[in-house]
């Protein structure tokens, strides 16, 4: 795969599984923006670690959907062109039925879609229109093993990557005519800042033995098949959604 002449964009670019895409776009060529929210010392880290020339970083708060024009118009002003979204940006939040009052779960709720859901069909809307323009492009977004399995405890984590899931469908049944490929990955449990806490701690063997291989993916796994379905070599695949968990939950 090459991705020489192509950008792209990774929202929640500083760490973790976008942190690993980005390096892995950067070695086959491409030119990366990653998009942070608070972490400034650890985006400039992670640009300033990727081969190659014209990575940059940009701040925005997915959230807020002027901050999600602002950056798309940044990105495509820095470029000229898209080629490529990730969007992984997301966010995790426990809110428990039984230990959570009512407020504290409208909250849970309006956070978590906010970011998971509403930001990245606001990053989804902006990259769309782009890439019509080109009549090309690929959005690859990350979902989760927990939209088809539930998430016990962080029930609006789940819902809002059954919504990404969704929303990446319809987006490759009405894009495709465009050129443009629209695909998900859903991990399981990766080695991330995010799951740290868990996998640090008490659960870790039983998250660890829900894989048969009795292990977590690594960041640079779940880039690894996103890289591929950002390829033009997995442009047929549009609207497919690849699980990347080690077999830890099945789905017919």
């Amino acid at each position: 795969m090459d991705f020489t002449k192509k950008n792209i964009l990774i929202t929640g670019g500083s760490r973790g599984i976008g942190k690993a895409a980005a390096m892995a776009f950067a070695k086959l060529g491409g030119r990366v923006c990653i998009n942070f929210i608070k972490n400034t010392q650890a985006a400039k880290t992670t640009v300033d670690s990727l081969p190659g020339q014209g990575h940059f970083a940009a701040k925005a708060n997915l959230s807020d959907p002027i901050a999600v024009q602002e950056l798309m118009e940044t990105v495509i002003d820095e470029f000229g062109t898209l080629d490529v979204v990730v969007n992984n940006a997301g966010i995790y939040l426990p809110h428990p039925v039984e230990e959570t009052n009512y407020e504290d779960w409208r909250k849970a709720w309006k956070t978590t879609l906010d970011v998971n859901l509403f930001g990245l069909a606001n990053v989804c809307y902006f990259a769309a229109r782009q890439m019509m323009h080109q009549n090309s492009g690929h959005i690859v977004n990350v979902s989760s093993r927990g939209a088809f399995r539930g998430e016990p405890k962080h029930t609006a984590y789940g819902a809002s990557k059954a919504g990404v899931n969704a929303l990446t469908q319809s987006l490759a049944l009405e894009l495709g005519e465009h050129g443009i490929s629209v695909t998900a990955v859903a991990p399981g449990f990766v080695e991330t800042d995010m799951t740290q806490n868990m996998l640090n701690g008490k659960q870790r063997e039983a998250i660890k033995n829900q894989s048969p291989m009795g292990r977590v993916a690594t960041p640079e796994e779940v880039a690894n098949a996103i890289v591929f379905l950002a390829s033009d070599n997995a442009t047929f695949i549009t609207g497919g959604i690849i699980d990347v968990n080690g077999a830890s939950y099945l789905r017919s």
